[in-house]
């Protein structure tokens, strides 16, 4: 038997190419076998990737239910991407009479969510915005009443976006107390 060498070898693997692509494997002359094209490397999910809209509470929250505000994240790059890791949620209020709301979900659970091009990734964000001891103003009572709130996908920098309510107007995120619940997100 005689040694193989550079020249050998590569006609070997093009007589071996040539033989696949007619449907037989080189070295039995069995059938080849189906191959599928490698999996696209999907990238994490970055401010340069997405939009980001956090949207207030429709309904106010009562003594047993908290009110539930959304963020959204919608993938507006041409290829998928993934969210996976803890999404920090930070809340100043616009006069700084409080100290910020500072929250991630990491306690939700932070399982990888895929998103397609054009879809959106939505996660829960449970809060009290109304004081139960005597009064139904939120705008007198709660601490932190922000028009923005900075939002920090996992492995990336924050960035601002404005509040705004279902209709997509302007809205306030007005927090009493620090029980500020953020969900998993889920596509």
């Amino acid at each position: 038997m005689r040694p193989r060498t550079a020249a050998s070898a590569t006609v070997l693997l093009l007589t071996g190419l040539a033989l696949a692509a007619c449907g037989t494997r080189a070295d039995s002359g069995a059938p080849a076998a189906e191959v599928s094209p490698a999996p696209a490397r999907v990238g994490a999910c970055t401010a340069g990737t997405t939009a980001v809209r956090f949207v207030a509470a429709a309904v106010h929250a009562t003594a047993s239910q908290p009110a539930v505000a959304r963020v959204e994240v919608t993938n507006t790059s041409g290829a998928p991407c993934t969210l996976t890791g803890a999404t920090r949620l930070t809340a100043r209020d616009d006069q700084g009479k409080a100290a910020p709301v500072e929250t991630d979900n990491s306690a939700a659970g932070t399982g990888a969510v895929d998103l397609r091009p054009r879809a959106t990734a939505v996660a829960d964000v449970g809060y009290t915005d109304l004081d139960f001891e005597g009064t139904a103003s939120a705008r007198e009572v709660c601490p932190v009443q922000a028009s923005r709130v900075e939002i920090a996908l996992p492995g990336d920098v924050a960035r601002t976006v404005e509040v705004t309510g279902a209709d997509g107007a302007p809205a306030v995120f007005s927090v009493c107390g620090d029980g500020v619940r953020f969900g998993a997100f889920r596509a």
